[in-house]
């Protein structure tokens, strides 16, 4: 059984602010990716998880919630991932009320905290 989640915040490379709900021994950050104005793309690590390894295992099902309240956004992913195969997952989102490729960001959630001491994989 994973710890319960923590919370964090970040801001990307407009200024906007986002909260981050994460679980701390699966999550080990999130990059935002965003097109530019010169249609070129920019990404940003939007958080950066402090631990440097699993204090314990996270269990099979493990959730990270992203909230922007300025861009009305606001999702919740679950990976139910009994076996600890999945090390990445990528989210594109449409921001309402922004024009056409502005409004695309894409979420990159990685997961690649080595196992401590305590943490016990095969579980």
């Amino acid at each position: 059984m994973g710890r319960h989640n923590r919370d964090a915040r970040g801001s990307d490379q407009r200024g906007f602010d986002y909260q981050i709900s994460f679980q701390p021994d699966w999550l080990s950050q999130v990059k935002v990716t965003r097109n530019l104005e010169s249609g070129r793309q920019s990404t940003k690590t939007l958080f950066k998880n402090p631990e440097k390894v699993q204090e314990q295992n996270p269990g099979t099902k493990v959730r990270t919630r992203i909230v922007s309240v300025e861009q009305k956004l606001d999702f919740e992913i679950i990976v139910h991932d009994p076996r600890r195969v999945v090390k990445r997952v990528i989210i594109e989102t449409i921001i309402p009320d922004m024009p056409g490729d502005e409004g695309a960001v894409i979420f990159g959630f990685d997961d690649d905290l080595p196992a401590g001491t305590a943490a016990d994989p095969a579980s």
